[in-house]
């Protein structure tokens, strides 16, 4: 008998707390322009729209016009935090913006950013993305030199780091500052007329280079690049900062050599489609872990439906390997914010019916296959089910493009606790039976590696198996993480 622990809601619900999937920490973006007239605060705001599927707790931007910065964040939608009249006044032709889903610190205004501080390298201006793992040691070391913090978030820590090398100039701070860091960090860090962009040795996220006629684009995932029609130019690779300025951009090594270890998660969930991360096309990728699970699927079946948006592009793999036809019955209701009125208590499974509607011609008596990225805890998947069952399939056969989730994560991803992830303590035949499926097929560790290839990939959620240990916990107590 499979226990699961219900979270409790007031008047509102949360979208982040009704998703299970795993949640990234958030998006970074960042321009440095040539054209004195021109406003990057549009552009930031277009980059940070394209990049909203990585964070929908807070959104910012810091913009530069070679004198001053001026700064707006608040809690919300990219939409929402900015209107044309505040876009209007953030003037500059440097900034950064940031999107953001809490994993280090709370979600509160204050966490919200990019994070802004006075140094001796005057204002400086910093957005994360990523979790360190050595984060209460720095900041306890920091504090006894007489740092004070005004959050709770790591990157403040980083930032505080900076300011303490008042010797060296901005590039040769951040370069001993990072050095101290363990853990996953994609940084962008600007003063007035400075933009650095920074990867982690293991290049746990992803950061990419891109050109827009006399303007130089950072950014989380290039699918902003062609959003806004600019060039791309590289991925950064793991342990590479590139710094821009009115000379151009050049980019050096820092740090020790190690192995790389980009998260897997991008491919499986986190990233948009249109993405391509370190030279993989991530729709591509999601359709060849569609076809390593058809490989591993063996039951007949009449329809295969993804669940969306990310069960998409498996989906059509899947059934191209298959050979059993492609059709939506699910349909997403994608007007939905990231809060919502809480109904009667009588009607039942509110949380998934308000985002999913079966399509029950496609369904009713009919084998249907159901493609999902992950399984967390099994909650929404158990409801999703059941609106298979009442909309009439026959059988339901659910594949995950993911292996079990076995182990938290602590380099960014909210995974839940380990003692709350459904397949670190029961058997896949109990899973199966709890979230009543007549069969349950996750694909295998071997099959996602020939989908992505063995170019370098953190599968520690999987397998245990984590390149950083933290300071603070054991991988045998990682159930508190």
């Amino acid at each position: 008998m499979i226990k699961i622990n219900v979270m409790q809601f007031d008047d509102e619900y949360q979208v982040k707390s009704l998703e299970d999937k795993p949640e990234e920490s958030c998006g970074v973006f960042g321009i440095h322009s040539q054209n004195q007239d021109l406003n990057a605060a549009e552009l930031i705001y277009l980059g940070l729209y394209a990049l909203q599927h990585r964070g929908q707790e807070s959104a910012g931007m810091v913009l530069s016009d070679g004198r001053r910065m001026r700064a707006h964040k608040d809690m919300g939608l990219v939409s929402k935090v900015f209107s044309p009249d505040t876009l209007h006044h953030l003037q500059g032709r440097i900034g950064i913006g940031h999107v953001r889903y809490s994993t280090t610190g709370s979600s509160y205004l204050a966490n919200a950013q990019p994070l802004m501080g006075r140094s001796s390298k005057g204002i400086l201006a910093m957005a994360h993305n990523g979790n360190l793992v050595n984060t209460k040691m720095l900041q306890t070391q920091l504090e006894e030199e007489g740092s004070v913090f005004q959050t709770s978030t790591d990157t403040e820590v980083i930032m505080n780091l900076i300011a303490q090398y008042s010797k060296e100039n901005l590039e040769g701070a951040v370069v001993k500052a990072v050095e101290q860091l363990r853990g996953s960090y994609s940084l962008l860090i600007m003063s007035s007329d400075t933009l650095i962009g920074i990867r982690d040795p293991y290049g746990f996220r992803p950061l990419c280079l891109g050109k827009l006629e006399d303007s130089y684009i950072i950014s989380s995932e290039s699918c902003v690049f062609s959003t806004l029609g600019a060039k791309f130019i590289q991925d950064l690779d793991p342990g590479e900062m590139v710094i821009i300025n009115n000379e151009g951009y050049k980019i050096k090594k820092i740090g020790t050599p190690v192995s790389k270890a980009l998260c897997i998660f991008e491919y499986i969930y986190f990233a948009r489609p249109d993405s391509i991360i370190d030279g993989l096309n991530v729709h591509l990728t999601r359709k060849k872990m569609g076809q390593e699970l058809a490989k591993e699927f063996s039951h007949p079946a009449d329809v295969v439906i993804p669940v969306p948006n990310t069960g998409f592009s498996t989906a059509l793999g899947f059934s191209e390997a298959s050979g059993i036809p492609y059709d939506i019955g699910l349909i997403k209701n994608t007007y939905i914010g990231r809060t919502f009125i809480q109904p009667q208590q009588e009607l039942r499974d509110f949380s998934v019916r308000i985002k999913l509607n079966p399509v029950e011609p496609v369904i009713k008596d009919r084998r249907v296959v159901i493609i999902d990225d992950t399984i967390v805890r099994g909650t929404t998947s158990g409801k999703i089910i059941s609106l298979l069952r009442e909309s009439g399939a026959s059988e339901v056969h659910m594949c995950v493009s993911a292996p079990p989730i076995t182990h938290s994560c602590y380099y960014g991803i909210d995974t839940s606790v380990r003692k709350e992830l459904i397949a670190s303590n029961h058997s896949i035949a109990e899973i199966q039976d709890y979230l009543g499926v007549d069969s349950l097929t996750y694909l295998s560790l071997d099959g996602l590696k020939r989908a992505v290839g063995d170019s370098g990939h953190c599968l520690a959620c999987f397998n245990g198996d984590y390149p950083i240990l933290s300071d603070e916990k054991k991988v045998n107590s990682l159930e508190e993480v």
